[in-house]
């Protein structure tokens, strides 16, 4: 590992001058983490690395309230897109070795190296072994944790997704409860299946029993029935709120040709029977 010191540099200038350095050596200790940077970033929006720089550095800078802010932020940030723990153990474990490590070469670099090196020996001698320890506990907890959460998850998602046939084209979603980001994703994914699945040509979605549309989930939604016209199926809408409307016309949302409006979810299936009913008695 090649390393850049200028005489009298502090360990934060070091950290920052070998940045890449620091990197390499992060991504070799975090053998798991390394080959999820990408997917962390695309459901999260976390960027590892970069997160780790600011870590590193509101440490030797002794900034403890900053790390016990940003430490907050990570903890909302990893829990609501439901990212897996045993990684985060992994990865902060990676970065206090690396420091570690840098702080051990930075040493080397003032001479003061034969002051401390038994010191630092054994510091890694006992950091490795908590880190045998900790990696093992958390990894067969949330393991355990989260096969059981994904067997709730999978249950949870069919309960929340009741598409109901009327007819064979005619299909009613009636929808109860806030919506947030994590639920669009999952009526986005069901809904699709099932139009396919059923050859759904008009599905009625009622959203009289929805308290609450997140503005995240809103966008999300947006594209869902884009989707649903991709595949041939007429969308309706029936029994928005005022207040979801508010939020709606505050984004400047429109829906256009894509999506139809009914005031109750009963003037949609009388106008669609009906509908139906006269089509049969033509043919």
């Amino acid at each position: 590992m090649d390393l850049t010191y200028q005489s009298g540099q502090g360990i934060r200038e070091f950290l920052i001058n070998n940045d890449l350095a620091f990197e390499e050596r992060l991504l070799n200790e975090a053998i798991n983490v390394r080959d999820k940077i990408d997917e962390i970033q695309l459901i999260g929006n976390i960027n590892l690395l970069e997160n780790a720089h600011k870590l590193v550095l509101y440490v030797v800078d002794e900034k403890k309230e900053e790390v016990v802010e940003f430490a907050k932020q990570e903890g909302v940030a990893w829990a609501k897109y439901s990212l897996t723990l045993a990684f985060k153990i992994e990865w902060i474990q990676a970065i206090r070795r690396t420091l570690w490590n840098f702080l051990y070469e930075h040493d080397k670099f003032t001479d003061r190296v034969s002051v401390g090196e038994e010191f630092y020996l054994m510091e890694s001698k006992i950091n490795n072994s908590i880190d045998q320890f900790l990696n093992g506990f958390f990894i067969s907890y949330s393991t355990y944790k989260d096969e059981l959460l994904e067997k709730q998850r999978r249950l949870v998602e069919n309960l929340s997704v009741p598409i109901i046939p009327i007819t064979p084209m005619i299909s009613i979603l009636p929808l109860i409860g806030s919506i947030d980001i994590n639920r669009a994703v999952i009526l986005e994914e069901k809904v699709l299946i099932e139009i396919g699945k059923l050859r759904v040509q008009t599905l009625i979605m009622d959203l009289s029993g929805v308290a609450e549309i997140e503005r995240d989930a809103i966008h999300r939604f947006l594209k869902l029935l884009d989707g649903i016209a991709m595949m041939g199926c007429r969308a309706v809408l029936t029994g928005l709120r005022p207040d979801i409307v508010r939020n709606m016309m505050s984004l400047d949302i429109e829906f256009g040709q894509k999506v139809e409006t009914q005031g109750t979810l009963q003037q949609a299936l009388d106008d669609f029977l009906n509908t139906d009913v006269n089509l049969i008695k033509n043919e």
